[in-house]
């Protein structure tokens, strides 16, 4: 093994430097995260075990296969091959296996939960077939409501993304490897997972959406459990090109086996310089939610220790008398401490967190909420400066529409800064400009902000 394939192997960790860098990147969301069988760790009625390995075992008794003929420790692989070799129906397998994860019930892990609470992850993409991650999803983000939007790929139905990430309106979990069905739909199997290799390479086959963000995004695999050729094959798959041309992004491998396998590691020191190596997929999102927590200031009224903002989607229809919040999506986690603030302080606020609708009767929607909300906040920052055509730039013109039949010197539109955007030379309209801007950092309300829009709301009210 070559000198730097050995230094790399020696420093199985990232340093502060290449911390730093991925929690700015992180927080501008330029990271997926790609989610492996090793976090699956669940409680059964042995202790803790992960998935995979109790599920081989549970598949096996159902199967009737014979655990003595199988390599020990044995897979879900070995079991279905034996079941397959002793003449049983494919399909068989993947109903019992589905069965089995029903009757269990598992709640997500820790791990899975750490990773859905950071609000600045809105793609996630797992090639595990369980529903634990967007259980997990769903749990820390909306209160247990099943809100996140969940996809799976299969080589007989090409599902992509529906649309470009930085207008996806809630979180997705996409399934690469296929989604628990009772259909034989998904990879249990090393012979599925070749099937659904060689379909994913192919240019008619593959979610095009999907692999255009893998391509243009640093990403983060956890837990992944690829051997030595599937884990290249991989990432040159994610990446569309020779892993030695020079490019922006990188990865990260945060698993409990690329560290220990040197003609790997040997290979990626050699062409893959953006790749780095973490041992330990559950200890990678400790240390990582433990350096975000102390990234982040607890916000105001959450009462939470790590600073992650958890709240309820905001309801479908906004309540009488509300505050209306308009931002770009890449706010979303600023605007959820701009939420949670006013609302400790009383006031009611509302802003559009998934927008599912579409077309006409969508826009309608959001021009009759803000011509009946109390205020109007049009949320500044620097993606707000980056995005010259936006959804939000309408809703500023429609509160501008509103505000032109009021009296000279109402108060309606309160704009925020939630970080250092100049505001006598943001690209807001001029009547923008006029008005006061208040700057709230990170969506932090102060109590000085919370006192006025308490004041002059309770002044309106009959």
């Amino acid at each position: 093994m070559s000198p730097g394939a050995v230094a790399l192997l020696a420093h199985s960790a990232l340093d502060e430097d290449a911390w730093e860098d991925l929690l700015s990147f992180i927080e501008e969301r330029r990271v997926i995260p790609i989610i492996g069988p090793e976090l699956l760790q669940v409680d059964t009625e042995q202790g803790p075990r992960l998935l995979h390995d109790w599920l081989a075992e549970k598949l096996a008794r159902r199967l009737n296969v014979d655990t003595s003929q199988l390599p020990q420790p044995y897979t879900l692989n070995d079991v279905v091959c034996w079941f397959l070799g002793a003449r049983g129906r494919r399909e068989e397998a993947y109903v019992r296996l589905r069965g089995i994860i029903k009757d269990a019930a598992f709640e997500p892990p820790l791990a899975l939960r750490q990773l859905a609470a950071i609000p600045e992850f809105d793609l996630f993409v797992t090639t595990t077939f369980d529903p634990l991650l967007e259980n997990a999803i769903n749990l820390e983000r909306f209160g247990g409501a099943t809100s996140t939007e969940v996809l799976a790929y299969s080589p007989n139905r090409v599902a992509d993304l529906p649309a470009e990430r930085d207008r996806l309106q809630r979180p997705v979990v996409y399934h690469l490897f296929g989604r628990l069905s009772a259909s034989p739909t998904y990879v249990i199997s090393d012979e599925d997972l070749l099937e659904f290799i060689c379909a994913l390479q192919s240019e008619h086959l593959a979610p095009e959406k999907l692999f255009h963000e893998l391509e243009h995004n640093h990403l983060l695999f956890i837990g992944s459990n690829f051997t030595n050729w599937l884990a290249r094959l991989f990432l040159r798959m994610a990446k569309r090109q020779r892993l030695s041309d020079p490019r922006d992004v990188g990865e990260i491998l945060a698993d409990s086996h690329t560290s220990e396998d040197e003609r790997l590691v040997s290979f990626l020191q050699q062409v893959s310089v953006r790749t780095r190596i973490y041992t330990g997929a559950e200890r990678f999102v400790q240390e990582l939610h433990d350096r975000l927590a102390a990234r982040r200031r607890p916000a105001a009224g959450t009462g939470g220790e790590s600073g992650v903002v958890r709240i309820l989607p905001p309801a479908r229809e906004m309540p009488d008398n509300a505050v209306f919040i308009s931002y770009a999506r890449e706010d979303l986690a600023a605007v959820q401490r701009l939420k949670v603030g006013l609302e400790a302080a009383g006031i009611t606020t509302w802003f559009d967190m998934e927008r599912l609708e579409s077309g006409d009767d969508y826009d309608r929607k959001i021009q009759r909420n803000i011509g009946r909300c109390a205020y109007f906040i049009p949320v500044v920052s620097a993606a707000t400066e980056r995005r010259h055509e936006a959804y939000f730039r309408r809703e500023w013109s429609y509160a501008l529409d509103r505000a032109r039949n009021m009296a000279d010197g109402a108060l309606f539109i309160l704009p925020v800064a939630i970080d250092d955007t100049d505001a006598g030379q943001a690209l807001v309209p001029d009547r923008f400009k006029a008005l006061h801007f208040t700057r709230l950092r990170d969506g932090e309300v102060t109590p000085e902000f919370a006192a006025r829009l308490k004041d002059v709301t309770r002044a309106r009210q009959p």
